[in-house]
This record gives structure tokens, C-alpha cells and sequence, in this order.
């Protein structure tokens, strides 16, 4: 399938409400408004392609750019190819579930999130994060550093109150994942939560919501999810 005749599909498949709904998230024009699981079939059609996922990441369009995620060749982006598509990635949900995640499947995912994490810009540390996120709740233990991943825990213990906005979310996630998906650091990540406490973030200019790693944790053990692992990090 070439470019055009997938954003004519895309387009086909926009719907007004879901559209709406990204614009208010923070997604901005160009974008039709497609559910992710309607991209499956065209997905099926084209499986792995990364040159014209580049092509797609590049037209800036939300839905194209999300479609470019699903179909990239991970190990075959360079690092500097993930510094091209985060410094296109103008909101969370591309950051965070566009190239966090395709970044979560490549080889090189650890030490690319490493220099986000420590970049001191909002969605690049969201996305650092929120990579560590995915990983962890995909691939086996046995692939980190419990040191590492204890000093990464003191860190957002230290540091989470005085964060970005969007950087609280993914660090907030990020305890929750140690804790039901790490299981050599379930009872520190555990700890760390009780010690970090309700997380004040700002959902818009009016409102506050309170983000609780503990109340997750507990609601997720008491659906027996210890030791969680998804299948696939990708759709």
C-alpha cells in the first residue's frame, strides 16, 4: 500500500466523537478521529513496514503517526531515528503511546529511555518513563538491573512531587509497574508508594486530580495480577 491509500483509509475510518475526543486531549489538526482497533485490517494488509511507517510518522497527522507505531520496524530505527519521531511527538499520547512504545520493542530501548529520562524536557522524560513501563511489562525480569531499577524508584521517590505533569503520570505508572510486574522489587516499589502518596496533577487550567500508586497496586493484586506480563507491547 503506498502513503496516499493508506490516509485514505484512515480517513474513511475517522469518526467526529473520537476526533473530538484527541483534539481535547491535546492533539491538534491534521487528524480524522480513528479507533485504534479499526486500524487492524489495514494493518494485516501492510504488516512490518518501516519506510512507509517514516512516511507516515512524517505527515503529522495523529491517526497516521499512531498507524507509522504499529507497523515500524523497531530494531531497525536507530537511536537517532527515536530522537527524529520524539522531537515530532508534540503530546502525550504520541510520546507515550506512539514512540515509547515502538521504542519499548528495540534492542537499544534501554539506553535511549535512559536519556530521555535524565533530558529534563517534559515528554521526552514522559516517554522515558513511560518506555521503562512497557518493558517491564512485557519482557522477563531477568533483562534489568535490580540496582538500576531500585536507584530509578529512589529517583522518583525524590523527585515525582516536583515533576512535570505529564512526567508525574509516567512516574506514577512506573511504580505501579514495578510493583505488579518486577517482582524483585515488588515489596521496595511497594514501599515507595506508601512514601510518595497521592500525586497532585493538573488536568487543565481549572481542575486537580490525585494519582495513588498504592490504591492501583492493591486493586490490582486483588485481581491477582502479581507478576503481570503482557504478550505483546504493541497492538
Amino acid at each position: 500500500m503506498t502513503l496516499e491509500s493508506v490516509i485514505e483509509e484512515l480517513e474513511a475510518l475517522g469518526k467526529e466523537r473520537l476526533k473530538k475526543m484527541y483534539l481535547s486531549n491535546g492533539a491538534r489538526e491534521p487528524l480524522f478521529g480513528v479507533a485504534t482497533g479499526e486500524m487492524k485490517p489495514i494493518v494485516k494488509k501492510i504488516k512490518i513496514n518501516q519506510p512507509l511507517a517514516e512516511q507516515l510518522y512524517a505527515t503529522g497527522n495523529y491517526d497516521a503517526m499512531y498507524f507509522a507505531g504499529i507497523i515500524a520496524d523497531p530494531k531497525a530505527m536507530t537511536a537517532a531515528d527515536f530522537e527524529r519521531w520524539i522531537d515530532e511527538a508534540y503530546f502525550y499520547m504520541l510520546s507515550d503511546y506512539v514512540v515509547a512504545v515502538t521504542l519499548a520493542e528495540a534492542n537499544i530501548a534501554q539506553e535511549v529511555a535512559d536519556r530521555w529520562i535524565a533530558s529534563g524536557e517534559e515528554l521526552k522524560m514522559s516517554a522515558g518513563w513511560s518506555c521503562y513501563c512497557w518493558m517491564l511489562g512485557n519482557r522477563p525480569d531477568s533483562e534489568f538491573s535490580e540496582s538500576k531499577i531500585a536507584d530509578m524508584l529512589k529517583l522518583v521517590e525524590n523527585t515525582i512531587h516536583n515533576s512535570s505533569e505529564r512526567t508525574k503520570y509516567a512516574m506514577n505508572n512506573f511504580i505501579f509497574t514495578v510493583a505488579t510486574s518486577y517482582m524483585p522489587l515488588h515489596e521496595r516499589a511497594v514501599e515507595t508508594a506508601q512514601t510518595v502518596g497521592p500525586v497532585e496533577v493538573q488536568k487543565d487550567k481549572k481542575k486537580s486530580k490525585l494519582l495513588n500508586a498504592s490504591e492501583n497496586i492493591q486493586k490490582a493484586l486483588d485481581r491477582g495480577q502479581l507478576g503481570f506480563k503482557r504478550k505483546y507491547v504493541r497492538c
